[in-house]
């Protein structure tokens, strides 16, 4: 459990947005379903989804469109779309690949905390490299999703760690949010919306701010 250096047990990564460039990958997707059922998606929808489940997203659309489309076929097409996409090419954020490495040689265990379905998970696994995390946790696993504190609640318990020793990565305001609400340190990367600094909670602009050292000093 990490090597004790400041108190830091764990590292816990979001996935879309922080760790993946997948935010605009999403926009495509969510455009091509929703021109199926009739309508037009532009960014500001996106930003209202950002951070957010698959079933939100497709009552959403649905609301949106009042198409008469089942949601079941609604998300299977979102889930289709990007993970075509996700097994072609998984765009890393900057800074991303640094950062693994660096806490992977330092042995700090780090775990990918997404409101992604599994599915879509694996292929940015086989792509990042499944040995930079002790463990997923996906948000078709846990009952609550994000902004609620279950899915970082699950992976640090699964870790055996201590929220309060676990710093969390995050670039949506309902990863920080849950992020918060765990009882987790909290580092902001803002992607698609912006997240004001508070107490307790860091902001930077990308991964490439964001080192070991940086990360030990925050749990202190």
């Amino acid at each position: 459990m990490g090597d004790g250096r400041g108190g830091l047990q764990a590292v816990l990564f979001d996935m879309d947005g922080l760790l993946v460039d997948s935010e605009r990958v999403w926009l495509e997707v969510e455009s091509q379903v929703v021109a199926w059922l009739g309508g037009r998606w532009t960014e500001e929808h996106q930003r209202a989804l950002v951070g957010g489940s698959l079933s939100i997203a497709v009552d959403y659309m649905l609301e949106l469109t009042g198409a008469d489309a089942s949601p079941e076929e609604v998300g299977r097409r979102m889930l289709d779309g990007m993970y075509e996409r996700l097994s072609e090419s998984v765009p890393l954020m900057p800074g991303a690949k640094e950062l693994l490495a660096e806490l992977k040689d330092a042995g700090v265990t780090t775990a990918l905390v997404s409101s992604s379905h599994r599915r879509l998970i694996e292929p940015v696994l086989d792509a990042v490299g499944r040995e930079f995390f002790a463990l997923s946790v996906a948000g078709d696993e846990v009952a609550r999703t994000k902004p609620d504190p279950e899915p970082y609640l699950t992976a640090a318990a699964r870790l055996g760690a201590v929220p309060g020793r676990c710093v969390v990565l995050e670039d949506s305001p309902n990863g920080v949010a849950a992020a918060e609400a765990a009882g987790c340190v909290t580092v902001a990367v803002p992607c698609v919306l912006p997240i004001a600094p508070a107490p307790g909670r860091t902001v930077v602009g990308s991964l490439r701010e964001v080192t070991l050292e940086r990360l030990s000093a925050l749990v202190g």
